[in-house]
């Protein structure tokens, strides 16, 4: 049975020690930005832009903390925003609601309402609404996923916020990502309805973001074959996909890799959000 770094993974510690970093000197932060509310709830951002601007609008990378759904929040991949920043990008920190107080839908649906607050927000801050790109981890890398695939589908837009907005976003990549949540929709409490409903395989078309997939060969959390699977049906709908393989397990890019995933990640924004 599939785990997307679930609350008992031993790679939580990898990602806790992911958390410490000092904020390179030629980055900035906001924090605490609200972008999603349902009532009295507050979902926040955290805004990293960097000191020295070498274009104007910026692109902008959505951020997304793994975690299965259930733990993490948007301090877990700091560390990646701010080296995207340092490069060059805005990078927008998401943290988003969890199980079990919500289900996976609303997940994703605090994801596509932090893509739209970016489109919202774009001259404020500078940034382009017109590149926007989006990077997670595990069950990040699912929502980032679902951000690439499933912008047509209304009923997946939710409440939180700037309604009528697009959630399409132009670039995305995606670190071990589940990517057919059938395999374990019964883990999650998910009917086969459901599951489907929230398989970015199942959206997939000519149209979806272009794809760059990172994953360890070795990773027992989430197969290989998850990666395969979505990099096949990009091919058969003719949309653009590549995938990246490595030696290694689950949470690669919190320590053994990181620079090497940021690094590629860099180099693929550079390529999909240039002017």
């Amino acid at each position: 049975m599939m785990a997307a770094q679930d609350a008992k993974s031993p790679k939580r510690g990898a990602a806790k020690k992911a958390e410490s970093f000092v904020l390179p000197a030629n980055v900035s932060i906001e924090k605490n930005i609200v972008y999603a509310r349902y009532g009295s709830r507050e979902v926040m951002l955290d805004l990293y832009l960097p000191k020295e601007r070498t274009a104007s609008p910026l692109p902008c990378v959505v951020v997304i903390h793994g975690g299965g759904w259930r733990s993490g929040d948007k301090q877990r991949f700091a560390r990646h925003a701010a080296y995207l920043a340092s490069k060059g990008f805005a990078a927008a920190c998401i943290g988003y609601r969890l199980l079990p107080e919500v289900g996976v839908p609303e997940c994703v649906q605090d994801c596509k309402a932090a893509v739209r607050w970016v489109r919202a927000n774009a001259a404020r801050y500078g940034l382009d609404p017109d590149r926007i790109g989006t990077i997670g981890g595990s069950a990040g890398a699912h929502l980032v996923a679902m951000l690439g695939t499933s912008y047509k589908v209304k009923k997946l837009e939710g409440v939180g916020g700037n309604p009528g907005g697009s959630s399409r976003v132009q670039a995305v990549v995606a670190l071990a990502a589940p990517t057919d949540l059938t395999e374990m929709g019964e883990r999650l409490g998910m009917d086969a309805a459901t599951a489907r409903a929230m398989s970015p395989v199942t959206y997939v078309d000519r149209d979806s973001a272009p794809l760059l997939l990172l994953h360890g060969e070795a990773d027992q959390a989430v197969p290989l074959r998850q990666s395969e699977i979505i990099l096949a049906k990009y091919q058969a709908a003719g949309a653009s996909a590549r995938l990246v393989k490595n030696p290694k397990g689950h949470g690669f890019w919190n320590q053994e890799l990181f620079t090497e995933t940021m690094d590629r990640a860099v180099a693929f924004f550079r390529e999909q959000l240039a002017r």
